[in-house]
């Protein structure tokens, strides 16, 4: 790969990876709630899943898309069902951490996290994106391979300051009342997120 080409994807998966969306709001939620060290399980899931599914539409699946548009608007549609039912938990939640929570009181597993890309509008939209952009038709899958690793390698720390600004936030929050306010605004930029879906504008 050109080293143009490296320079441009690399600062393209800092702006990507760091600007707000779906997951970097749950990131700094849980920075919040949880700390540093019990989000990393959501950092990690977030990148793998996200490298997965640029994997996948790589070797095909975007083409998939394309050629089935009903896939599409389920895929969209249950995009915003998740997004908002997650939003739903954070909102109704004092604290995310706090002992006298049920499910509310663990944090997003790597699992959960990993899944969570398949219904991420801003992940299927970079996927597309980098996959058509940053790739070698003439050497395509050794090309893939080499920008899934450098979006790798820049998508970890880049989604990493979200949980830590959520960390340094917990200081001025404390607990309590502030916690509460804190979870229902990130509840709303959440469910924001999701309004390109639901206005039709994620085409």
């Amino acid at each position: 790969m050109p080293q143009e080409t490296i320079i441009a994807l690399m600062g393209f998966a800092f702006v990507m990876s760091v600007s707000p969306g779906p997951g970097n709001f749950l990131l700094l939620a849980s920075g919040v709630n949880f700390g540093f060290q019990r989000s990393v399980p959501l950092i990690l899931g977030i990148c793998s899943g996200f490298l997965t599914m640029v994997f996948c539409v790589g070797l095909g699946l975007g083409q998939v898309l394309e050629r089935a548009p009903i896939i599409y608007t389920i895929l969209k549609f249950a995009c915003a069902a998740y997004v908002l039912w997650l939003a739903l938990k954070i909102a109704r939640s004092r604290s995310l951490g706090s002992k006298d929570q049920d499910e509310l009181g663990q944090p997003i597993s790597f699992l959960q996290a990993a899944l969570f890309q398949l219904v991420n509008p801003k992940a299927w939209a970079v996927a597309l994106i980098v996959t058509v952009s940053y790739t070698d038709p003439e050497n395509y899958m050794p090309s893939l391979i080499v920008m899934i690793l450098l979006f790798a390698l820049v998508n970890v720390p880049s989604i990493s300051l979200w949980a830590a600004s959520g960390v340094a936030l917990k200081h001025f929050l404390g607990d309590g009342r502030k916690v509460a306010v804190f979870n229902i605004f990130m509840a709303v930029l959440l469910a924001a997120s999701m309004a390109p879906v639901l206005l039709g504008t994620f085409e």
